[in-house]
């Protein structure tokens, strides 16, 4: 990646706005304002991606192409050991088009319980793959990955987070994922992590 002036302005592919104001204070400190993609009437892009990469690229270059602009993409979910990587790319949408996240965790643990799955076999990882690319076609966009693993428990547990996070089980916590305070839970988790990578790839950009 390579650049001839500082960027100040970035656009996040997402209409999300707890990740609009995560990433907000983030870059606040480099004076970079960061806008979702909604401002500009970017609408959603189909992720015909198999992978969370190609999918994370996809919507990047989006973003980039109707705006203009520098844009920052992130494509996430979660693979359990004993359903071999499922739900993966396919974890908000796991029960269906238009799944609540009820209904998504309601699917995992029926899946689970047909699997007769114990032990090891619900260990499970989130992953989240952070994308950057500086133009529509850049050649070379900035790609991070961060991973967060725990266990599935049998119930739910707390009422914070969202997604799979009420039975995302974390024995070193000795809680799950949605009993977390945020704080802590943006230092452990996979979008913290590869948020952590990415600022440090992007210091020198800003």
């Amino acid at each position: 990646m390579t650049t001839s002036n500082s960027i100040k302005h970035i656009v996040l592919a997402t209409g999300n706005k707890g990740k609009v104001a995560e990433f907000t204070s983030l870059f606040e400190q480099y004076s970079v304002k960061i806008s979702p993609q909604s401002e500009f009437d970017v609408a959603e892009v189909p992720e015909t991606g198999t992978t969370f990469v190609e999918n994370a690229i996809i919507k990047a270059r989006h973003a980039a192409k109707v705006t203009g602009l520098p844009a920052i993409a992130d494509d996430s979910g979660l693979a359990v050991n004993a359903l071999g990587g499922a739900p993966g790319i396919y974890s908000s949408r796991y029960a269906g088009e238009g799944a609540t996240d009820s209904s998504n965790i309601d699917k995992l643990l029926g899946a689970l319980d047909e699997k007769r799955a114990v032990g090891d076999l619900r260990s499970a990882r989130f992953l989240c793959v952070l994308v950057f690319m500086e133009h529509e076609l850049d050649p070379t966009p900035l790609i991070c990955q961060g991973e967060w693993h725990g266990v599935i428990s049998t119930t739910r547990h707390g009422d914070g987070g969202f997604g799979y996070d009420p039975v995302f089980w974390l024995p070193e916590q000795n809680c799950s994922a949605a009993q977390l305070d945020k704080s802590t839970k943006n230092a452990v988790s996979h979008r913290g992590k590869a948020l952590v990578q990415l600022m440090e790839k992007m210091r020198s950009l800003m």
